[in-house]
This record gives C-alpha cells, structure tokens and sequence, in this order.
C-alpha cells in the first residue's frame, strides 16, 4: 500500500502488527488500540518507534496520558461517509497539541486530501499507487485557505494583517 508524507510517495517505516504477533525489540510498530490499552508499557518501552492505530469510534481522550511517548497514531476512515476521523485529527492537533505522525488509513480517497491536510494529517495510507500520485499534484495545488485549521498553515487574512502598517493591524 502506498504512502504518501511530505508531498512525496516514500517507504513504510512502520510494519502493522497482529495483535498476536510478539512486539519486536526493534523497528517501527503500528499496534491495534484494543493491544496498545491492554498494555501501553510493554508498547512505550521499546526502543523504536510506536504507534497506534485508533477507530474513529474510540475517544482520543484514552490516547492523553501516552501522547507525548506515542510517534505516531494511524486514524482510520472505516467507510467513505464516514468524517469522525476528521474530528479526531483536528482534536489531536489542536487541543492535544500532538505533533507526531498523524496518518489517515483504511478509505483515504483522492478527493478528500486537501480535507484531510487541513484537518492536521500529516501521512496517508492510499490504496493506488495512483491515488498517490494524485494526492502529490493535489496538494502542490493550494497554497493558501481562508479558514484556520489544524495543519498549522497561515490563513489568507493573517497573511493580509501581516503586510499591513503596526497601526493598522490593532
């Protein structure tokens, strides 16, 4: 499965693990929410890399006491009608101030990227490699919104504030 970080189709860093699977001592993981709440130390405590991979019908309030240890959090989209997880990306990155890898998976569609950009997510699971290579012009394409979001991105107003004269901005 493709994915895309940065602008660019690149490698999986991270193998996703069975929930039987023994957690290997090194690389990185992408652990199941049900496996990661049963024991988050055992997950935490390597030395790699470790992520989560969290439904869009679980609370990320659960996530709060391990955030600042987590790498990464894989938010899944089950269906195309299916926003939850868009919620859940802008709640991480703006009120949990998360800044780790926030990647979309399962139904990531090419007409929802800028969507999920702006929503904070930073990685995309695609099931194309076409979808990824769409997903890379798509997001060249706009390079100014008007409306604050999640992905960090100056809007087009503060823009504007920015090249007024100190007088006039107060």
């Amino acid at each position: 499965m493709p994915l895309v970080k940065g602008n660019t189709v690149v490698a999986d860093d991270y193998v996703h693990l069975a929930d039987d699977a023994e957690l290997p001592a090194d690389g990185a993981v992408l652990v199941s929410a049900v496996r990661f709440l049963a024991d988050p130390e055992a997950a935490l405590s390597r030395k790699d890399k470790t992520g989560v991979i969290w439904p869009n019908n679980r609370d990320v309030d659960d996530l709060l006491p391990h955030l600042d240890r987590l790498a990464a959090v894989a938010l899944v989209f089950p269906v195309f009608r299916d926003g939850r997880a868009y919620t859940q990306a802008r709640l991480l990155r703006e009120r949990f101030k998360f800044r780790g890898e926030l990647r979309a998976t399962g139904q990531v569609l090419r007409d929802q990227f800028v969507f999920m950009l702006r929503a904070g997510f930073d990685a995309f699971e695609v099931k194309k490699q076409s979808d990824a290579e769409a997903f890379v012009s798509v997001a060249k394409r706009y390079s100014v919104f008007y409306q604050p979001t999640g992905d960090g991105r100056i809007t087009a107003f503060h823009r504007r504030l920015m090249h007024l004269p100190e007088g006039v901005r107060s």
